[in-house]
């Protein structure tokens, strides 16, 4: 399943399925949850399917799939926004770019990253001048970056659909040497297959896309995570892939990218074998200090609804072992997010569905206990009015320990919020 099928399904499908779930009990942990920013659509923004990213100054930075004032698309192309902290505990939101839907790109999944200048870095799933794909263009990398009180984009790759790959929809993450990496669900070898890219600056200007592995379809994997891939210091790159991998089951794999005297060598760490294990992560992947690593699937688990997983390395070899499996019930189910660490060592993420009974999503946490298990608890539960419906990506934690994230629909308009989560 291609980036531009499993996005539009995650973000639009669930609702009526979520609505059958059988509310279980699980663990309460109090937490006071607030709306920041209510979408209201055009041209404010539609789907904030991101995570967020945050500046030294404290201000938030994410995309929206839908909204602007591009007029090629129904209801807007996209936006990349910002909000800024007021006085009071307030929030303010600036759009400060609307995709046209034409050579700029459109439909930007996945949020934006941010280089030391300020500058913001990003994918569209579509649009651009590189191709035609599925009737439409194959997608781009952007930038943006201030120019005076103005932010300017730049098309820094336009993907043609051929080996290059195809709808990019994930975040984009540096090394230390100002490299990009990012991944495609399709294109490469076959349509749904894939690649892992690096865009890599060029002296005199520019930049350059190169291919550091074409995904097969067998047990390397298929079909790029949404979820960012992972660069340690040593400039190794880890990422999942949403299926492939083990012949019987096809639930996806995790890898290893190493860069050997200017070579990328490819090495699959896990390849997941479904329920009651591990199955399908749309998400990435998270390391500890001893280069562990942690992630979720959205399927899999005791009871099919999604996991959080672990990779434990030892002689250099990862063993898998599910930490948690969701029920579908009140502590949530089918999680897509990226998993995130407090300075205590818990993890806590989203579900996209589960929690109340109509199946609206969850914000969990992980506490490490006794003998190498994990308690799982549910830090808050949305669908309380407009708090917010069917959180999917991962969150983000300010200086004061706040979590922040957003939702695809909900909200005072039903188009989405930002949210804080104070633990």
């Amino acid at each position: 399943m291609g980036r531009k099928r499993v996005l539009y399904f995650v973000s639009w499908g669930f609702a009526a399925i979520a609505i059958a779930v059988i509310l279980t009990n699980s663990a309460w942990a109090a937490a006071t949850e607030r709306v920041v920013h209510s979408f209201n659509g055009v041209p404010d923004g539609i789907d904030p399917a991101a995570t967020l990213a945050q500046d030294a100054a404290g201000n938030f930075y994410g995309t929206t799939v839908s909204g602007g004032t591009g007029t090629l698309c129904t209801n807007g192309c996209g936006t990349v926004f910002e909000l800024s902290p007021l006085a009071g505990g307030k929030w303010k939101e600036t759009v400060l770019y609307s995709f046209t839907g034409g050579s700029d790109g459109k439909n930007p999944y996945g949020g934006v990253t941010l280089d030391s200048k300020g500058d913001l870095y990003g994918t569209t799933v579509s649009g651009g001048s590189g191709g035609s794909c599925s009737g439409d263009g194959c997608g781009v990398v952007f930038l943006l970056s201030k120019s005076g009180k103005r932010w300017v984009e730049t098309v820094m790759y336009n993907f043609t659909g051929g080996k290059d790959g195809f709808g990019p929809g994930g975040a984009l993450v540096f090394d230390s040497v100002g490299n990009l990496y990012g991944t495609t669900p399709d294109g490469g070898k076959c349509s749904a297959c894939g690649v892992v890219y690096q865009i890599s600056p060029v002296r005199g200007g520019g930049w350059k896309q190169t291919v550091l592995h074409t995904f097969t379809g067998g047990a390397d994997g298929a079909v790029g995570s949404l979820g960012p891939l992972l660069v340690d210091k040593a400039g190794n790159v880890f990422g999942v892939a949403e299926a492939g991998g083990d012949s019987s089951c096809q639930c996806g794999t995790v890898f290893e990218l190493t860069s050997v005297s200017g070579k990328w060598k490819f090495k699959s760490l896990d390849a997941f074998k479904g329920t009651p294990h591990a199955g399908f992560p749309y998400g990435g992947v998270i390391a500890d200090g001893k280069g562990n690593l942690y992630g979720t699937t959205y399927y899999g688990g005791a009871s099919g609804a999604g996991s959080v997983f672990k990779l434990t390395k030892s002689a250099g070899k990862f063993t898998e072992s599910v930490l948690y499996s969701f029920t579908g019930g009140t502590d949530g189910s089918w999680p897509t997010t990226t998993l995130m660490f407090d300075a205590k060592g818990n993890l806590y993420g989203t579900t996209s569905a589960g929690g109340d009974s109509n199946g609206d999503g969850v914000v969990f946490k992980l506490s490490p206990i006794s003998g190498g298990k994990w308690s799982e608890s549910t830090v808050h539960r949305f669908g309380k009015g407009s708090d917010g419906r069917n959180p999917y990506y991962g969150l983000i934690r300010d200086k004061a320990g706040h979590l922040f994230g957003t939702t695809a629909i909900g909200g005072g308009s039903g188009q989405g919020v930002v949210f804080q989560i104070t633990p």
